[in-house]
């Protein structure tokens, strides 16, 4: 399965290196030497160098050698091809979450999860609801219950959590 692993970024030196905005658990499996990710339009990259500058990915790639041609990928999501059935029971990737619905312990619909945010402290689901965006953090205590194959999120949120979107 496709899952987006991450995000061109702005470049970085003269050399064709880009920031990346790491979209994935595991970046340093994901973005290693060798490995091939899809952009969203389609062209598939292989990448050349990567490497950790003050807790940003720099990653280079084949063919693209100079901040010009980085600058023309930039905002591109990239993806790539990961097995989820390797994942253990209980298990799944942030993609696999979009587009569930949520819903309260007492069964009422709060809306469709459209994106995951992630922040240093926590991860967040962006759920739409009325039209407009909620935001739930993504702790176990709020989180009651996952099941990406019923595309199916339970949630216990505190008083007012929910009430921007009225």
């Amino acid at each position: 399965m496709q899952l987006v692993v991450g995000r061109i970024g702005r470049a970085h030196g003269v050399l064709g290196e880009a920031t990346i905005e790491v979209r994935t658990d595991d970046a340093d499996q994901r973005f290693s030497i060798g490995n091939k990710l899809t952009l969203d339009n389609g062209k598939e990259l292989e990448i050349k160098s990567s490497r950790w500058h003050n807790q940003v990915l720099l990653l280079s790639f084949i063919g693209i050698n100079d901040r010009n041609q980085i600058e023309e990928l930039r905002d591109q999501l990239m993806s790539a091809d990961v097995d989820i059935n390797q994942l253990a029971p209980g298990e799944y990737h942030y993609q696999q979450l979009i587009g569930c619905e949520v819903f309260l312990e007492k069964g009422d619909l709060v809306g469709v999860v459209t994106e995951i945010v992630k922040l240093p402290g926590q991860d967040l689901l962006s759920i739409e609801r009325n039209g407009k965006e909620v935001l739930v953090p993504m702790v176990a205590a709020i989180i009651i219950s996952i099941d990406v194959e019923k595309k199916k999120i339970v949630i216990n949120p505190p008083e007012g959590l929910l009430d921007v979107a009225l």
